[in-house]
């Protein structure tokens, strides 16, 4: 017994020795340290900041929301030409450019040409609707299957930063949107090349021309980065806004 006694003391000095501690102690500094550290930061793998009018450097840059809520990156149209549309369900302008727009797509869709239609309620309250409403009215009225966004602002206190960076980041392309169906027109490398006022049909010689001129441009290679805006098409400025009524 004795001797069992003294190899259990040798072997607590040399612990003692070695530096470490009982395995009751062990547990009670881990305890102590796991309690006194600070706690973690979120993580910020793979976290993606938010695209400005400021930081874009191309409309494509954006990620929008289509009329079903899911995130579409606009990037995925790159190497497509597009006609980017502030649209309403309830304006005078409506019927004109709803049955102009799909057959417009039909036509070009093919060589490249994607109809990209963003709601907004921003002129006397036109786009009343909820998104489920909207695409109901279009596709049922129209039969519309070119693509469509959720509801944003175009204008104003609330306008959508896609919109602002349209607006104020297009050299001579840029402004105020007038009214609804306000139309720019965007080249298979991502920057604006046109813009066309909202009294301008979708089957207005100067429209439809300027979408051929863009789709016989090749396709970007290498590394796709867009130069800054360069004109291809008139800027269109109308006078004043149109006088449609809901």
């Amino acid at each position: 017994m004795k001797t069992f006694i003294r190899s259990v003391l040798a072997m607590l000095v040399a612990s003692v020795a070695l530096g470490d501690d009982p395995p009751a102690a062990r547990e009670s500094k881990t305890d102590d340290a796991a309690r006194s550290a600070p706690p973690s930061a979120p993580s910020t793998s793979g976290a993606k900041g938010t695209v400005t009018a400021e930081t874009a450097r191309s409309p494509l840059d954006f990620t929008m929301k289509n009329i079903d809520g899911q995130d579409v990156p606009l990037s995925t149209y790159r190497g497509n030409v597009l006609l980017v549309v502030n649209v309403a369900s309830r304006c005078g302008l409506t019927k004109r450019n709803y049955a102009e727009l799909e057959p417009l797509y039909q036509k070009y869709k093919d060589r490249g040409l994607r109809v990209l239609a963003f709601p907004a309620n921003d002129f006397l309250g036109q786009e009343p609707g909820t998104s489920a409403e909207i695409k109901n009215f279009c596709q049922t009225e129209y039969g519309v299957t070119f693509d469509l966004f959720d509801k944003i602002s175009v204008k104003g206190a609330a306008q959508h930063e896609f919109y602002k960076y349209l607006t104020t980041k297009t050299g001579e392309f840029s402004g105020d949107i007038e009214w609804n169906f306000a139309k720019f027109l965007i080249g298979r490398d991502g920057r604006v090349i046109g813009r066309f006022g909202p009294r301008t049909n979708p089957s207005d010689a100067k429209l439809t021309e300027a979408i051929e001129k863009a789709l016989d441009a090749p396709a970007p290679t290498g590394n796709g980065k867009p130069a800054e805006a360069t004109p291809a098409a008139p800027a269109e400025k109308p006078a004043g806004p149109p006088t449609g009524k809901p």
